[in-house]
């Protein structure tokens, strides 16, 4: 099967570069970064800017990246917006490449950049099809050839590479040695947060010191006790790739802190650790979460903010819903997201009820989803009843995307106030 054929326009020419899926499709286009082979999960990002940041999230790690939108590098690259050391994805997917780029801050081409770092990628004019075939048939292992390559031969050397289930990336992602962010001049320390870097990207700590927090960013093997040694004010999980059932040693770290008593933050995959660490399950979502537009609702006050995302793993909602069935909650239709791989996406969902937190018991006391996503009922928050604990699946750092979230940095320094 075949499909998004290459149409002639701004740097798209036919031929030259292959993108097969796992299912057997093949699209095909031109080469667009480095040459060879590229192998990952393919995977689409709906954000319409942002795409320097997106490359360099760690998150991104093992990920071939769909953008699904239409014009990608009109403003170059810089040096100041990476929010890593490198560009992390696999593998990069655009529909039309710009042929200039122009922005005062820019100091090269996206083009170049993808070379400096190896990446590969290719410009095809079907990635609305690409896109409404992964949320059809749910994110996949894919390769992107741009040398002579045997459709057949390719197809054997992608069902032949990882998954993503099961796979531990946080560790190579990670700082293999602390290190330490520090507030601003003329920005008074407030307090000292030990962060556990699982994916962390630049502009997490940043926030924080920001707001007064002498941040020591620290690799994600850490132990409870090497977390807890220096006496910090408050500790944080961050977001990264992979899957969380795969980080039982993050697990076993976020339980030790949960049991000190220390204030504990967690985004993302640090929440999904976090949800593992309360005894709640995780699954894989059909396609996942990755863009700047993602409505998340607050049960507690019925608040909703638009927030950035990036995950294609979540945690069930308590009483098993979001797990084996793909419902994600009790009582409602299977979300969208979090339909079964292969499985058709539900007609619709209903929606939660404001001002109905669902609770639940766990080895630290009580707990509460406090979150949902209005797409499709994904857990999006967590919150200790009895510890200064909680979590967000999205990011209050945006980096890219809006910043309706910024607020929760304020509000883990609110916590860790209020805990003696």
């Amino acid at each position: 099967m075949t499909g998004g054929g290459v149409a002639a326009g701004a740097g798209v020419t036919a031929g030259g570069a292959m993108l097969m899926l796992e299912d057997g499709t093949v699209f095909r286009g031109a080469a667009y970064g480095a040459d060879g082979e590229a192998f990952g999960e393919m995977v689409f990002n709906t954000g319409m800017t942002g795409y320097q940041e997106t490359l360099t999230d760690p998150s991104y790690c093992g990920q071939i990246v769909a953008m699904t939108a239409p014009h990608i590098g009109n403003t170059g690259v810089n040096s100041a917006d990476p929010e890593s050391r490198r560009i992390w994805v696999s593998g990069y997917v655009i529909r039309e490449p710009a042929t200039m780029f122009s922005s005062w801050r820019a100091e090269r081409s996206l083009e170049d950049e993808l070379r400096a770092h190896g990446v590969i990628g290719i410009a095809i004019s079907g990635t609305r099809a690409l896109t409404r075939h992964l949320r059809e048939r749910g994110a996949m292992r894919a390769a992107i050839s741009t040398r002579p390559a045997d459709p057949a031969g390719l197809l054997e050397r992608v069902l032949a590479s990882p998954r993503m289930a099961g796979a531990d990336l946080a560790a190579a992602v990670s700082t293999a040695e602390p290190y330490v962010v520090s507030p601003p001049e003329g920005i008074p320390l407030r307090f000292r947060i030990a962060a556990v870097d699982l994916g962390i990207k630049t502009a997490t700590p940043r926030s924080m010191a920001g707001l007064g927090c002498e941040v020591t960013v620290l690799p994600a093997a850490s132990t409870a006790a090497q977390i807890l040694a220096p006496g910090p004010d408050g500790v944080f999980f961050s977001n990264g790739p992979g899957d969380p059932a795969a980080l039982g040693y993050a697990v076993e770290a976020m339980r030790g802190v949960l049991a000190a008593g220390v204030p504990v933050f967690g985004i993302c995959l640090g929440s999904q650790v976090m949800g593992r660490a309360l005894g709640l399950d995780t699954y894989k979502l059909r396609f996942g979460h990755r863009g700047v537009n993602q409505p998340v609702q607050d049960l507690r006050t019925g608040r909703v903010q638009i927030t950035s995302h990036n995950h294609g793993f979540a945690v069930a909602m308590p009483g098993g819903g979001g797990a084996a069935d793909g419902s994600a909650w009790p009582g409602r239709s299977a979300a969208a997201g979090a339909a079964p791989a292969g499985g058709r996406v539900a007609a619709s969902w209903a929606g939660p009820r404001p001002n109905a937190p669902a609770r639940f018991e766990t080895d630290f006391g009580s707990a509460e989803v406090t979150h949902v996503n209005l797409n499709d009922g994904v857990v999006e928050g967590l919150r200790m009843l009895d510890a200064p604990a909680f979590s967000v699946q999205y990011h209050p750092e945006a980096a890219p995307g809006p910043h309706d979230a910024a607020g929760l940095f304020a509000e883990f320094c609110e916590l860790m106030e209020q805990t003696p």
